[in-house]
């Protein structure tokens, strides 16, 4: 995923499946390169790279 759609997903008001390693994620945040992100199923959140990021 690229910079400009991680950040159109962020601000959209509705839900949109994105996947990090094939499992659902919450991007809470686009720092750059970096996206603060969480799995649903958890509350850690953690940084990946929004390249890595899937939109399902």
């Amino acid at each position: 995923m690229d910079n400009k759609r991680a950040r159109e997903i962020v601000n959209s008001l509705g839900v949109i499946e994105v996947l990090y390693q094939s499992r659902p994620i919450w991007i809470e945040d686009i720092d750059g390169s970096l996206a603060q992100v969480r799995y649903l199923d958890a509350e850690d959140s953690f940084e990946v790279p929004v390249g890595e990021l899937k939109e399902s």
